[in-house]
């Protein structure tokens, strides 16, 4: 009856069709003739109407048949085919095609045979043979997985009701290959192996945590989901295995060992991040805290100048400290040259290795600060000892010395010590303008959940997190657009009193300027937690009634090492201290100067100073390289004025040699200071002195040092020093500046040219020697101080003292 009445509908359908198809042919004839038109309108339509079926009507016929016939052969082969052996993208609109994957792994199958080679001979084949000893021979003598690579039939990707941090895949993936797998135990002449496997099941590949540091996955996860369907064609003695009865046990048996390894809940992870470095990039802690004490110094240049520079007047100075990327700046004292700043500074160390902490003082002026000095110490040494307070003689200058008081704060998870450490910043903060610091906040912002929509109940928020702790604040980055976002994002806080101090977390909506949420932790619940850390959702005041912010905190007490802390003020300076202090102490030091004795000579210095340099040297700093990183760069410091100076020097050097043969005749030495400056992004080099130039005349030479950083060729690239009348052994102490940064000074090589100055009409102008120094040394922000040996073309090595 159902049929009847549906044929009945159809019937009526299909007349009120051809009615409408005739009324739409006769209405126009009946206004055509209504508003009296020529009966040619009505021929013109009807040629019009012959002619479109004639040329197009046959297309529309061809298209409608094949149509049909793809509609007819889609239901024919849904018939005939069983579902279970159709693709699931067929099936799930939601699963996708993944040709590329398997175009990928084709070509990647090699490769992949190789890698189960390995692991059948390295690690299946030595545990077969430890699990028994009637199978210490057993081997593998062919493996081969065949040419038919793995295919993924299709993907499935999970977005709904999955944590933000991961990626849920599942893949549906077949493996009918022509694996051939021989297996032979020679002490009982038995051989076995697999000709063919075919594997089908559906396996689930997870993707976390999700970082936002490369490599983005911190680990992947293997398994099924249910038994995968295996069939496995043996050969051999195993072949028996085939019998009918014997091979379902068999198969059943392989189906059990392979679920233990990965079929749900047994997994395969396979770690793309270390522990360690997944734990710091997840929730930082630094190694740990520096506290400089910024004192006073004395003895500093005068750099201000009165009535057009006949009086000398003090200075205005200022220091300025960066350790990494952090950087701070002392206030400006007027009108001294020994300035007491009294000040402290509290810096975060993460990676203290091969880290220097960098201190410069500058004279304050209108135009451009002066230059005062600077300090450069090594953190591992910092660390070693602990805590350093010294007079430290500042480099780059003639005069002036800093003194500092240094302490290295370990982090300690111990509230039990929190006293100590309050007692001890209480008693230096007499010496300090701001309080000290007894502890340290770590906070680990991970990420929030049903966050409400903010003004507009139809948008969704942006929100960010403002954290608070007395009068320090940070924010994290906006997420737009979501009620659930994910930040990962760590901050720091120095905390003077924990006990009575605590933070304060509110979330905002930054596109609308409204609250989301707020939340008060009093950090003395950190003291009463285990380990002093939490890690946990936090529901959010004011807010949704499931909103809920998830943080990871952790408290650290800041405590001096007492035993290093003791060693350090015993009187007895130990051995790093003084490698330290030699490492970034001025390179001319001053004289020790006796009561009743004259004062030395600067020659005398320098000499003393080249005899006790290279035992003061740190052990770990080596020599700087000489050109051996790049091609040597030809010097023109010397052949701006005359093209053929290094010519006529060797004519001069074989003059001198009175035609001896080939023998070398030294030029004499150079010493120098090199240092770059990363936070001025300068490259600052301190001509000290030269000794055992060569005579250019009977009456000596008059030398001067003139530099290039090459390829700079221009005259406003020259720097230069004075010259010296009739000395073989001239004292500069001149400091030169280039303006380069760290990146750019790789590719630079810096010429130092000793030249014979000369009256104006002079003609005895010439080259003395010469050194070209490659920049590329990891010391290079250290610096250092080197005597070198000059030569004609520069192309030498440093001088051994």
């Amino acid at each position: 009856m159902e049929d009847g009445s549906q044929s009945s509908l159809m019937d009526v359908a299909e007349m009120w069709i051809q009615f409408g198809k005739m009324f739409a042919i006769i209405f126009p004839i009946y206004v055509l003739g209504y508003f009296e038109f020529s009966f040619s309108w009505v021929l013109i339509g009807l040629a019009v109407l012959f002619y479109w079926r004639k040329n197009y009507g046959s297309q529309d016929y061809r298209i409608n048949r094949a149509l049909a016939f793809l509609e007819q052969e889609e239901k024919t082969t849904k018939q005939t085919v069983p579902t279970t052996e159709l693709p699931p993208w067929v099936h799930y609109p939601d699963v996708e095609r993944v040709e590329w994957l398997n175009k990928t792994v084709k070509q990647m199958w090699p490769f992949i045979c190789q890698f189960v080679d390995k692991l059948f001979r390295e690690t299946i084949e030595p545990a077969v043979k430890a699990a028994n000893p009637y199978l210490d021979s057993f081997c593998f003598t062919k493996i081969d997985m065949g040419d038919k690579p793995l295919r993924v039939n299709g993907v499935k990707v999970y977005t709904e009701n999955v944590d933000k941090r991961q990626v849920i895949m599942d893949l549906q993936v077949s493996f009918v290959g022509n694996t051939e797998i021989d297996m032979d135990i020679k002490k009982f002449y038995c051989r076995a192996g697999i000709k063919s496997i075919q594997l089908h099941g559906t396996m689930r590949v997870v993707m976390e945590p999700l970082l936002g540091d490369m490599p983005l996955v911190g680990a992947l996860s293997l398994f099924f989901l249910r038994k995968p369907l295996l069939d496995v064609n043996w050969t051999g003695l195993t072949n028996m295995l085939d019998i009918p009865g014997v091979n379902g046990l068999c198969d059943n048996i392989i189906q059990d060992i392979i679920c233990s390894f990965v079929v749900l809940p047994n997994r395969i992870n396979i770690p793309l991040v270390g522990e360690a470095q997944l734990a710091q990039l997840r929730f930082p802690v630094p190694k740990g805290v520096l506290r400089v004490h910024f004192i006073e110094a004395q003895d500093l240049l005068g750099k201000d100048k009165f009535l057009g520079g006949l009086i000398k007047g003090k200075s205005d100075p200022y220091g300025v400290l960066q350790v990494g990327t952090q950087l701070f700046q002392t206030k400006v004292l007027h009108e001294t040259v020994k300035p007491k700043w009294n000040e402290v500074y509290e810096v975060l160390i993460y990676d203290h290795s091969g880290q220097n902490v960098e201190i410069e003082l500058f004279d304050e002026d209108t135009d451009k600060d002066d230059f005062l000095g600077s300090l450069v110490m090594d953190l591992a040494e910092l660390q070693k000892e602990q805590r350093v307070d010294e007079w430290f003689v500042l480099q780059d200058v003639t005069t002036g010395k800093l003194h500092l008081k240094l302490e290295w704060l370990s982090l300690l998870p111990s509230p039990e010590k929190l006293d100590q450490a309050l007692t001890s910043s209480k008693a230096d903060r007499g010496r300090v303008t701001d309080g000290l610091s007894s502890a340290l906040l770590i906070v680990f912002l991970d990420s929030a959940r049903n966050l409400p929509s903010g003004k507009k109940v139809t948008s969704l928020p942006s929100p960010l997190v403002q954290f608070t702790v007395g009068r320090e604040s940070f924010e994290s980055k906006t997420r737009y657009k979501t009620s659930e976002p994910v930040w990962e994002e760590a901050f720091t806080f120095l905390i003077h009193d924990p006990r009575s101090q605590e933070l304060e977390v509110e979330v905002r909506d930054e596109k609308h300027e409204c609250s989301l949420g707020t939340l008060m932790l009093p950090l003395s619940r950190l003291l009463e937690a285990n380990d002093m850390t939490l890690n946990q959702g936090f529901p959010l005041k004011t807010s949704g009634p499931s909103s809920t912010l998830k943080m990871k905190m952790a408290l650290r007490v800041l405590l001096l090492d007492k035993n290093a802390a003791s060693a350090s003020d015993s009187d007895s300076i130990p051995a790093s201290l003084i490698e330290l202090r030699s490492s970034s102490s001025n390179p001319v030091p001053e004289p020790p100067i006796s009561s009743g004795s004259p004062s030395a000579s600067a020659q005398d210095v320098l000499n003393r100073w080249g005899e006790a340099s290279e035992p003061l040297r740190s052990p770990g700093r080596s020599t700087p390289n000489l050109a051996g990183g790049k091609e040597p760069t030809p010097s023109i410091a010397s052949d701006v004025s005359n093209p053929y100076a290094a010519q006529e020097l060797q004519t001069r050097l074989q003059q001198l040699q009175n035609g001896s043969g080939t023998g070398h005749l030294p030029l004499g030495e150079i010493q120098l200071t090199v240092r770059h400056s990363s936070q001025r992004n300068k490259l600052i080099v301190v001509v000290h002195s030269c000794r055992n130039l060569i005579a250019f005349t009977d009456h000596g030479s008059d030398p001067y040092v003139r530099l290039y950083l090459l390829p700079d060729k221009r005259r406003s690239g020259r720097r230069k020093t004075r010259t010296f009348r009739k000395n073989l052994n001239p004292v500069y102490d001149h400091t030169s500046e280039f303006t380069v940064s760290l990146v750019e000074l790789h590719r630079r090589t810096l010429d130092v040219a000793v030249k014979n100055g000369g009256g104006l009409l002079s003609k005895h102008k010439g080259l003395l020697g010469k050194v070209l120094l490659d920049l590329t040394h990891d010391d290079i922000t250290k610096g250092w101080t080197q005597w070198y040996e000059l030569s004609g073309d520069g192309l030498t090595k440093p001088f051994q003292l």
